[in-house]
């Protein structure tokens, strides 16, 4: 699936406050390289329905292992093996004997403090990351099988085998703890930082299972077709405390669906959750819904929160039919993309954004192999497109009760005219503050 970084800030994948991020709610990492791998996962769509598949079932079978895998690895046993690899520190005896061992615990007391103390945490690593290979079942995934004959080429070292069975450095001579560090810092650094990666690996594929559990995700189905279907019950956006689930439904037979209603009706939401849905889908996630089946998607654009630009001398307005036009140039690829539009054309007139618009939508929705969802203010042109069979008219409804705004955020069928601006402008107390 192709998308762009504009994209991905429309549907807050990363923000500058993590909170607000679709990756927050799934980051429950335990390291720091877990954290940067997992970033690597959401920012990077997956390429078939092959290798989405084998994500999930990744998931799954961690999520099946999550309560037996060891705890004897933490962020501060990596760091401690980090930095033992990285501080410089007096060379030790190729071949330590007593005499040597004293010497060199006498002559070099605080490396041999740092060596004795990061020992401790190369046994509770190799201890973990053998216990993590013995529990991987390399018939769930490809991914779980490379892993786990990785692991086992990596940790096969008498070495390495000898140190598995030390319980801690206490009890250890100097002699046995400098010919193991030796060992470690010589011949072993490469593999062990190879075993790291897969740890923090796991520890990101992880966190993305307990977000499953916790949240009630479900994996989505993906079908075979070169037709492009969503279909999804049950739905909501991620990020909301208190969300409204939605059903929808677009195929192509109706690839268009024009949404209208009042301001903080519920539009942006609704499409910036399909929007999040479809893109974690693809990145073999699950997802925010009851159940989803969808086709692959070859790319996700967005045209939500377009701005100015004072340094290129760009207006609001240009941006936006830039943007219109590159989307326009990349679906006549005739791939599947799902294109994701909020108010079209807020940076012109009221009658010359209606014109726009219409144009747009009329050529948009012969694209008949591409899914369009479409908000907009300008209601009054949907009269005109209803000769188009391939369009369905959605609204999110809003009462007035006793000078009150109430919002069903449930999506009707047909077009909304509410005008509630006004309303909310006196609600607030504006107009009372402008009359003094």
């Amino acid at each position: 699936m192709q998308i762009d970084k504009t994209t991905l800030n429309d549907l807050s994948i990363f923000q500058q406050n993590e909170e607000e991020s679709v990756f927050h709610q799934f980051n429950n990492t335990q390291t720091n390289d877990g954290k940067f791998y997992l970033q690597q996962i959401l920012a990077t769509p997956l390429q078939s329905i092959t290798a989405i598949v084998d994500t999930q079932n990744t998931i799954k079978h961690l999520f099946e292992l999550k309560d037996k895998l060891p705890t004897t690895i933490s962020n501060g046993t990596l760091m401690v093996i980090e930095k033992f690899y990285e501080t410089a520190i007096n060379n030790y005896p190729t071949q330590p004997n007593a005499v040597s061992s004293f010497s060199y615990t006498l002559f070099s007391k605080t490396d041999y403090a740092l060596s004795k103390y990061s020992l401790q945490h190369f046994i509770n690593f190799i201890k973990g990351i053998k216990q993590v290979e013995q529990l991987l079942d390399e018939n769930k995934s490809k991914k779980i099988m490379f892993w786990k004959q990785k692991i086992a080429l990596l940790i096969n070292k008498s070495t390495i085998n000898l140190l598995a069975t030390e319980n801690d450095t206490t009890n250890l001579s100097s002699t046995k703890i400098l010919h193991y560090c030796y060992f470690l810092r010589s011949q072993f650094k490469q593999d062990c930082y190879e075993l790291i990666e897969i740890y923090c690996k796991l520890d990101a594929y992880l966190s993305i299972a307990n977000t499953t559990n916790n949240s009630q995700f479900q994996f989505p189905n993906f079908i075979e077709t070169q037709e492009p279907i969503i279909k999804a019950n049950a739905l909501y956006h991620l990020l909301l405390s208190s969300p409204i689930a939605y059903n929808v439904e677009l195929n192509k037979e109706e690839n268009f669906l024009f949404l209208t209603g009042a301001n903080m009706a519920g539009k942006s939401t609704f499409i910036k959750a399909i929007g999040v849905a479809v893109y974690i889908a693809h990145l073999g996630l699950p997802v925010p819904a009851q159940n989803m089946q969808l086709s692959f998607f070859d790319g996700l654009l967005s045209n939500i929160h377009i701005v100015d630009n004072i340094f290129k001398n760009e207006s609001y307005f240009f941006n936006e039919v830039q943007r219109i036009k590159s989307t326009v140039e990349k679906i006549n690829d005739n791939k599947k993309w799902l294109i994701l539009i909020d108010e079209l054309f807020k940076g012109t007139n009221i009658q010359d954004a209606m014109k726009c618009s219409t144009t747009v939508i009329n050529g948009l929705q012969k694209r008949k192999n591409s899914l369009f969802i479409l908000s907009t203010h300008l209601y009054e042109i949907g009269e005109d497109l209803k000769n188009h069979i391939n369009i369905q008219f959605k609204y999110f409804e809003t009462n007035v009760i006793n000078n009150e705004l109430e919002f069903s955020y449930q999506l009707k069928n047909g077009i909304s005219n509410d005008k509630l601006g006004y309303l909310i402008l006196e609600k607030e107390g504006v107009v009372e503050l402008l009359k003094k």
